[in-house]
C-alpha cells in the first residue's frame, strides 16, 4: 500500500520535471483596443488591424487574442471599398478580410467592459471569446489607440479612462496574477501621460507624444478620404515586418524602442522602465516576441538520466507495478476457472441438457456479489489511476522527446 502511494505521488509531480527551458513565461495574450467612433478616425481602426495582424503572424491565435472595435468602417456607407480596410494608400493588404475576430464590437467598446475583461471581473455568462484568460505565467501586450489628452484617453467620445484608472487596472491584475510580464503601447495625443500613474511591477510601457505634444497621422488614401494610420504606429509596424520577420527573431524591445526617429514620427514617444526588475538594462533584453510571438520552447531536462527519483526511474518502477498486477489477475482468474470446472465436474449427467442447465445455474449461484474490504478496494483504484497515470505520462514523454 505504501508502495502504490509513493508512487501516485510520485505521478503527481513527474510534470514538474517538464519545464520551460528557454522563456519564463508560458502563453501570450493581446488585448488591442481602438477606442474611436466616427468615419473620420478611420486610421484608428487601421492601426489596431495592423497590430491584429502581426500578432497573428508571429503565432498569437485569436483565441488569445481581445480586439475592440467601436465601429465597423469595413461596412461604412462611406467606404468607397466596402468590407475592406486598408492601412496604406497602395491598397496592398486589406486588413478586415476574411480572417478577422472581433470579441467586442460597436457599443461594447466602453470604459466599463475594458476595465472589467483585464481584472476579469465578467458576468458567468460573459462566453469565454471575450475573457482575458491570462494567468501567472502569461505575458500580455495591450495596445490602445484613439483620441487622448493629459492623463485621458476618450472612449467613442462618449466617455474617458483616466491614467490611475488604467493604473489601478493593472494593479488588480498584478494582485490576481493575471500576468507575468505586461508590455503597454499607446497611440494617441499626449499618450506618455497615460501610464504616468502606473505601479504593478514588471511592465514596461511605451507612448507616442509627451505632454502638450499631439499625435500625426501618417498619409492619407485619397479614394477612401481620410487618414488611414497614424505615424507612430507606422513606423512600429514598419520596424515589425521588415526586421521581426519571424516567430524566432531575437530582436529585442530595446532595438524596437531604438528605431524610434522623432524626425519621422513628429513627436517625442516615451519608454519607461523603471517598474520592470532590472530596469532599462534587463528590459532592453526581452525580446520583441516575447510579447508580439507565441514562442514557448519545451525541454525535457535529464529525460535520459537513470538515477532514483529520476523520470526514466519512475516510469519503469510503474511498468513493474503494472505488471505485477497483470500477473495476480492471471492467476486468480485461473483459480476461478479451475474451482468452476471441478463444480461442472461433479454435477448429474442424465443427458446434456440438463448438464447444460446445471452448469448455468450453479455458475449464476456461485458466482454473486462478493464484499471487498476497505484495503482491497482502495488499492484497485490506486491501481488503476496508477496505470492512466503511466500511460498518459509515457506518452507525453514519449511526444516531449520526439519534438527535441
Amino acid at each position: 500500500m505504501q508502495l502504490i502511494l509513493r508512487l501516485l505521488l510520485t505521478l503527481s509531480f513527474l510534470f514538474l520535471c517538464i519545464l520551460p527551458a528557454s522563456t519564463e513565461h508560458t502563453s501570450n495574450w493581446a488585448v488591442l483596443v481602438s477606442t474611436s467612433r466616427f468615419w473620420f478616425n478611420y486610421r484608428h481602426l487601421a492601426n489596431v488591424l495592423s497590430l491584429y495582424r502581426t500578432v497573428k503572424r508571429l503565432g498569437i491565435p485569436d483565441s488569445q487574442i481581445i480586439l475592440m472595435l467601436p465601429d465597423d468602417m469595413a461596412c461604412n456607407p462611406r467606404n468607397a471599398f466596402p468590407g475592406t480596410v486598408y492601412s496604406n494608400a497602395d491598397r496592398a493588404v486589406d486588413l478586415y478580410g476574411d480572417n478577422i475576430e472581433v470579441d467586442y464590437r460597436g457599443y461594447e467598446v466602453t470604459v466599463e467592459n475594458f476595465i472589467r475583461l483585464l481584472t476579469d471581473r465578467l458576468d458567468e455568462d460573459v462566453p469565454r471569446s471575450k475573457r482575458l484568460g491570462s494567468d501567472a505565467g502569461s505575458n500580455v501586450l495591450v495596445y490602445m489607440t484613439g483620441h487622448g489628452g493629459d492623463q485621458f484617453l476618450k472612449f467613442q467620445d462618449a466617455e474617458e479612462i483616466g491614467a490611475w484608472d488604467l493604473a489601478d487596472a493593472f494593479g488588480q491584475m498584478w494582485e490576481k496574477k493575471r500576468y507575468h510580464e505586461l508590455l503597454f503601447m499607446i497611440d494617441t495625443c499626449q499618450a506618455n501621460t497615460m501610464y504616468t500613474h502606473f505601479y504593478s511591477p514588471n511592465i514596461v510601457a511605451t507612448g507616442s507624444s509627451e505632454l502638450d505634444q499631439s499625435s500625426y497621422s501618417h498619409h492619407a488614401d485619397n479614394d477612401v478620404g481620410v487618414a488611414v494610420i497614424d505615424r507612430w504606429t507606422y513606423y512600429v509596424l514598419e520596424f515589425l515586418e521588415t526586421q521581426v520577420t519571424s516567430a524566432n527573431s531575437k530582436l529585442t524591445l530595446g532595438d524596437l524602442f531604438d528605431s524610434y526617429d522623432e524626425s519621422k514620427i513628429h513627436s517625442q514617444p516615451g519608454v519607461r522602465w523603471d517598474l520592470f526588475p532590472g530596469g532599462e538594462q534587463e528590459g532592453r533584453l526581452r525580446t520583441v516576441v516575447d510579447f508580439f510571438g507565441n514562442v514557448q520552447n519545451v525541454e525535457v531536462e535529464n529525460a535520459n538520466a537513470t538515477d532514483p527519483g529520476s523520470l526514466q526511474e519512475d516510469l519503469a518502477e510503474i511498468a513493474r507495478l503494472v505488471e505485477k498486477w497483470r500477473k495476480r489477475d492471471q492467476e486468480y482468474l485461473t483459480t476461478r476457472s479451475d474451482a468452476s470446472n471441478q463444480s461442472n465436474s461433479q454435477a448429474p449427467q442424465s443427458n446434456t441438457e440438463s448438464r447444460t442447465l446445471s452448469s448455468y445455474f450453479s455458475q449464476r449461484k456461485n458466482v454473486g456479489p462478493a464484499k471487498m474490504d476497505e484495503e482491497n478496494c482502495w488499492q484497485k483504484r490506486l491501481v488503476g489511476v496508477s496505470v492512466l497515470g503511466a500511460c498518459a505520462a509515457a506518452w507525453f514523454a514519449g511526444s516531449i522527446l520526439g519534438r527535441t
